[in-house]
């Protein structure tokens, strides 16, 4: 998520006191995953209080007003708003398309669908293929995608991931065509080669359910121990969070719902549920506590759902730089 659950309801706001032609104008520039939250948030929008609403208009006239980006070097003021707003990996591939002409429609039009139906529509193709293609979704599509695989294809695709280097522009021209051709009836030259690796494949793991995750690992490895270790070392799993310092977990607690929290914190250890009542007030952690004791069992699949929705926020605020990983494939400070 590249903005706050606060920040998310104000655009929400501000979309639904503007009219339908120029919302819609909005939503002409912004991408799959920010077209699909403020969707539902939107949507989910109820008994606004008018003070909120001005207070949004108001706001946003100002923020308008102060802007000097007409007239000055648009190019960086573009860059330095999607650096913020999207943070600086996400926002490479869209500045490279405004700025430089560059453009991927094809696969790009892959992250408006659903992942069963991009995984039907190139669940033929040779897997290095397949891994070209995924290593431009976002992480949690790709890892949704490779969901719907027979097992022996999805290790395969994540094994062509990991050891993936970089890909000829031709060659992603051709594939970029062939799902143009395909989806759009229309081609499109492409100006910025993708980069697969280790970190891109660790990424679409953890947003694998622990059982294939583990399953995938496993193969890997009797393939290649190395790359399996490489791998292993670039995720982050939820024991992690005890990695974190405190004022990362504090960062991190403040973006967290609280029943989010309970489940999570119920299929972990008790070294990191003390760590995080340690960096709560007394009076919030004993309040967890007393949730924690008094929810009932939950499902495996529902205290996994709710740790990797956590870890997502781990990873936006270590990609905005508000907080370091550290561990293993993360460089130390001193």
């Amino acid at each position: 998520m590249a903005v706050s659950d606060q920040g998310i309801e104000r655009s929400a706001i501000l979309l639904m006191s503007l009219g339908e032609e120029e919302a819609a104008e909005v939503f002409k520039h912004l991408g799959p995953k920010e077209v699909q939250k403020l969707g539902a948030a939107m949507a989910a929008l109820q008994n606004i209080p008018r003070a909120k609403v001005d207070a949004v208009l108001g706001d946003f006239r100002k923020e308008a007003e102060s802007q000097s980006g007409l007239g000055g070097d648009s190019s960086e003021y573009i860059k330095s708003v999607l650096n913020k707003a999207l943070g600086s990996d996400r926002a490479a591939n869209l500045i490279e398309r405004i700025l430089h002409g560059g453009d991927t429609a094809g696969i790009e039009s892959l992250k408006w669908m659903d992942a069963g139906a991009v995984a039907e529509l190139i669940k033929n193709e040779h897997p290095q293929i397949i891994a070209t293609i995924l290593v431009h979704l976002d992480r949690d599509q790709a890892s949704e995608v490779l969901s719907f695989f027979v097992e022996r294809m999805r290790n395969d695709v994540i094994l062509r991931i990991a050891t993936l280097d970089g890909i000829q522009p031709t060659a992603l021209k051709d594939l970029n065509d062939v799902l143009t051709r395909l989806l759009t009836g229309s081609t499109n030259s492409i100006k910025k080669a993708a980069m697969g690796g280790t970190r891109v494949a660790a990424e679409i793991l953890n947003f694998m359910p622990t059982a294939l995750e583990t399953t995938v690992i496993a193969t890997v490895r009797d393939f290649d121990p190395e790359i399996a270790q490489k791998i292993q070392d670039e995720m982050f799993t939820f024991d992690n969070l005890n990695d974190l310092d405190d004022r990362a977990i504090q960062l991190l607690l403040r973006e967290v719902q609280s029943e989010s929290l309970i489940v999570a914190l119920k299929g972990t250890t008790e070294e990191l549920r003390e760590r995080i009542f340690k960096n709560m007030s007394s009076r919030a952690s004993e309040m967890l506590r007393e949730d924690l004791e008094a929810k009932g069992p939950v499902r495996v699949s529902e205290v996994e759902a709710e740790q990797k929705e956590i870890l997502k926020i781990v990873r936006r605020l270590a990609d905005e730089g508000q907080i370091a990983l550290g561990g293993k494939g993360e460089e130390a400070f001193v």
